[in-house]
């Protein structure tokens, strides 16, 4: 991929996000590999079949959806090779990947709302961006799970699809959140997807096991600090890749992030990442909005400065 046209996918999202008319319209394309998983797990995840059976089929998902977006990205990239504006063709193409603008829009209302004082409406905001029971959170806990979710989305939605796009064209980007659908659909433990969703999982994280890594080095530079607490605590996320970021975040802020998490009102004692507050407010997460804002601004430098270099 050629890395001006990262670069210009990188600055049309920033500028523009996925605009609600355009989802309206014709949605998202995410949401046809939602489709496509969702009718695999329907048909093949049955219940009375073999954890063995149901594993073979999640495998056979994975790769029928990694053809599919592959076949997709390497059709595009012939179109836009034959077009005298193929650069624009895949700017196009590769911009609904990225997502800097959606994220920081996610995320700044729950701020908005606890500096409002109105909890309720914090707890609703950071429900849409995080899988944990938020009904009964306090301020610092929806704090900490805005910030939380902010850190693991860098590395899921900016870092990691932008890598792929790097290394592998459209059709590694493309095939990075096909992976990255799934594994959030299926790649759970419970009984029911345990099995079935065994191989999203795994190859969801082998494909974040670079740009989990770099996220968490682009965190700490952007904040100055945090390598301490990055080498530290990265390996006690339950994630072989979710620690980086996180642990990242939690030192370049002063903050202990993670902890006990609710989750379908069972609670998991999850370790703490981070030796700073706990005492997590509003304050905290502009503050992570504006270390993110500054990583991904890192994210531009390199893509120019490997354009440059070639």
């Amino acid at each position: 991929m050629a890395e001006p046209v990262a670069l210009a996918a990188l600055a049309l999202e920033a500028a523009i996000g996925w605009p609600a008319w355009l989802y309206a319209r014709i949605g998202h394309p995410v949401s046809g590999f939602a489709r496509l998983i969702a009718t695999c797990e329907h048909r093949w995840n049955r219940p009375e079949a073999s954890a063995q059976r149901r594993r073979l089929f999640g495998i056979v998902t994975v790769l029928l959806l990694l053809l599919v977006v592959i076949a997709a990205g390497l059709t595009i990239e012939a179109v836009a090779a034959h077009s005298s504006f193929g650069w624009l063709v895949l700017v196009v193409a590769a911009f609904p990947g990225l997502a800097q603008h959606s994220l920081y829009v996610h995320v700044r209302p729950v701020a908005a709302a606890l500096v409002r004082g109105d909890l309720a409406a914090a707890r609703t905001a950071v429900g849409y961006i995080v899988g944990r029971d938020t009904a009964r959170l306090d301020t610092p806990g929806v704090a900490r799970a805005a910030i939380e979710s902010l850190a693991e989305s860098f590395c899921d939605g900016i870092v990691a699809p932008l890598f792929w796009l790097l290394v592998a064209g459209l059709p590694g980007l493309w095939a990075y959140k096909a992976i990255n659908t799934a594994d959030s659909l299926i790649g759970h433990r419970e009984p029911r997807w345990r099995a079935f969703g065994w191989a999203a999982a795994r190859t969801d994280d082998l494909f974040n096991l670079v740009p989990a890594r770099l996220s968490g080095m682009l965190l700490c530079i952007a904040g100055g600090r945090g390598w301490r607490t990055l080498w530290r605590d990265a390996r006690k996320h339950a994630s072989p890749n979710a620690g980086w970021p996180e642990a990242a975040m939690a030192g370049a802020l002063g903050l202990r992030l993670a902890g006990p998490i609710a989750y379908d009102g069972v609670v998991a004692e999850k370790p703490w990442i981070g030796d700073g507050r706990t005492e997590t407010t509003a304050h905290d997460i502009r503050r992570a909005l504006a270390l993110y804002v500054r990583a991904c601004g890192l994210l531009w430098i390199v893509a120019g400065g490997v354009a440059w270099l070639r």
